[in-house]
């Protein structure tokens, strides 16, 4: 099995892109990779309405009229800055741009980064969006079953047909393919979702906030699923958030931070992510302990 690897969660939106571009966000990536990191991770709003109360995981980060760059179109600008690092979505909302759209966007993406794409997918949390879609947003889940489906199909077959529920299409090509290009399904392991990884899922990215107990327990499961369907466990990611530990000045403290990690690899994490924020509140001072925390980071992997 492949040694554990390290993401970091890029900020593809936000007052810093409002107030000075793309570019700060373009040279953290290139930090990144200089520094060692394995993975590059963006996210995802097509549009934001004003009820961002509905978010379940603390306060939302933005406002709604602060800019989200697509992450899609993202990753190729920084597929083009850079040569080793993968670039992931984590996640898209799949179902809104459509099966064959995504198909198709994926996997040009895929062949432009020489195969370093990660596809992440959800359902998303925000009502607005799918109405800005023209779709149910109390459908989100069969919509993303029936968008993987249909995403699969046009990857693996040439010419692809589907008959799906909300989906019908039979003798069209959608070339380049990309059989290979991993997907990681992101949400908490409930049935729809369990059933989502075991037949599609090539990584599990946990909700934020899951306790380490509960993320042993849920891996310990997700595996046996696996199991029971016949799917080989070897290739199967699981992301986990690296808790930061602040010392006294608030600043994080890496070593105790780091000391976290063997924990998360004992409950079955192949992944490790953390933001730059979490490093330092000063954006510039995040980027220059990139290199201590990947040495670190390797050093706790290699002990395990």
């Amino acid at each position: 099995m492949a040694d554990p690897t390290l993401s970091m969660l890029l900020f593809n939106y936000g007052d810093r892109i409002a107030t000075h571009g793309p570019g700060a966000m373009i040279a953290a990536a290139e930090t990144a990779e200089a520094a060692g990191v394995d993975r590059l991770v963006v996210v995802d709003h097509v549009v934001m309405g004003p009820d961002t109360d509905a978010y379940s995981w603390g306060s939302f980060p933005t406002e709604p009229d602060s800019p989200w760059l697509e992450p899609l179109t993202t990753l190729a600008v920084l597929a083009g800055r850079t040569r080793r690092i993968r670039l992931a979505t984590g996640v898209v909302v799949a179902a809104l741009r459509g099966a064959a759209v995504l198909a198709k966007t994926a996997a040009t993406l895929d062949l432009l980064s020489a195969g370093r794409f990660d596809l992440g997918v959800g359902t998303g949390w925000q009502a607005k969006e799918y109405e800005a879609a023209g779709l149910d947003f109390a459908r989100r889940g069969p919509l993303l079953d029936d968008t993987l489906a249909a995403v699969r199909a046009l990857w693996d077959g040439a010419p692809a047909a589907v008959d799906l529920p909300s989906l019908r299409f039979a003798d069209v090509w959608c070339s380049p393919r990309s059989p290979g290009v991993p997907i990681w399904v992101s949400g908490s392991l409930t049935g729809p979702v369990l059933r989502r990884l075991v037949r599609w899922g090539d990584g599990w990215i946990p909700i934020m906030g899951i306790t380490p107990e509960r993320l042993r327990t849920d891996i310990t499961r997700l595996h046996s699923a696996f199991r029971e369907a016949g799917r080989d466990l070897s290739g199967l990611q699981v992301q986990g958030r690296l808790p930061v530990v602040r010392g006294k000045n608030g600043a994080a403290d890496l070593d105790a931070t780091l000391a976290r990690v063997p924990d998360l690899l004992a409950a079955g994490v192949t992944d490790v992510s953390f933001t730059l924020p979490a490093l330092s509140r000063n954006p510039e001072e995040a980027l220059t302990r990139l290199p201590a925390l990947v040495k670190g980071f390797r050093e706790v992997v290699a002990q395990r």
